[in-house]
C-alpha cells in the first residue's frame, strides 16, 4: 500500500497484521481521488485547504492521501489499539505530525469537533450499517462542516438509504469498485440543530 499522488507520492504505508482493518485498495483510492478531482461536483477545491476527517481511519491512508493532495490538515478517527499504532507510524513516516490529529475512539460516538471539516471520509467495516451512525453521531458532535463533501465506503450490496436522520444529505454519485461501493454525498448546508 501507497500513496498515491502530490507531495508523498510512492511512500509505503504499513497496515495492521490480521483482519482488524481493511484498507481502501490503491486503485479505488486512485479512482476516489481522480473522481473527487474530475467532478463538477467537486474539483481540486475539494481537496485542497480542505479540513479532511478521516473516520474509522485503519492505516490513514484517505487522510494522507488527502494530506498529500494539499488538504490544509487532517484529524483520525480509530478505536483499535494495534490499528493506532500503525497510524502513528504512518503519519511519522510522511512527516505530518503537524498537520494531522489522532482521536482514539469511536466514530459512531465521537468526541466533539474542535472544528468543523469539509471533506469527510468513512470506510468502516462492512456489513454493520456503521455508516449511517457515525454520519449522524459526526454531525451533532460538530465535525461535518454545512454542505461538506462526505465519502462512504461499504461492501457493493450495502445500500445507503438518504432517508430519516440521513434525510438532509444529498446523493451525488456512487460508483462500484470490487467488492466497494463509494458513496459521493453532500452534507446539509445548515449545522446540526
Amino acid at each position: 500500500m501507497r500513496i498515491i499522488a502530490g507531495r508523498h507520492r510512492g511512500r509505503r504505508l504499513e497496515a495492521a497484521p490480521g483482519a482488524t482493518t481493511r484498507p481502501t485498495a490503491d486503485r479505488v483510492r486512485q479512482a476516489l481521488f481522480d473522481m473527487l478531482w474530475h467532478a463538477p461536483w467537486a474539483g481540486r477545491a475539494a481537496v485542497e485547504d480542505a479540513a479532511v476527517l478521516d473516520a474509522f481511519a485503519g492505516t490513514g491512508a484517505l487522510g494522507l492521501e488527502a494530506l498529500s493532495r494539499g488538504a490544509a490538515s487532517a484529524a483520525f478517527i480509530e478505536r483499535d489499539r494495534v490499528a493506532l499504532g500503525v497510524l502513528r507510524a504512518n503519519i511519522t513516516a510522511c512527516r505530518e505530525g503537524e498537520r494531522a490529529r489522532i482521536l482514539p475512539g469511536d466514530a459512531t460516538r465521537p468526541p466533539r469537533a474542535v472544528a468543523p471539516c469539509g471533506l469527510v471520509f468513512l470506510d468502516p467495516p462492512y456489513g454493520q450499517e456503521l455508516v449511517p451512525r457515525a454520519l449522524v453521531a459526526l454531525r451533532v458532535a460538530g465535525w461535518i462542516a454545512p454542505a461538506a463533501l462526505v465519502v462512504a465506503e461499504t461492501g457493493r450490496d450495502e445500500a445507503l438509504p438518504l432517508e430519516g436522520p440521513l434525510a438532509g444529505f444529498t446523493a451525488l454519485d456512487s460508483r462500484e469498485h470490487g467488492a466497494a461501493r463509494l458513496h459521493c454525498l453532500r452534507a446539509p448546508d445548515r449545522p446540526e440543530a
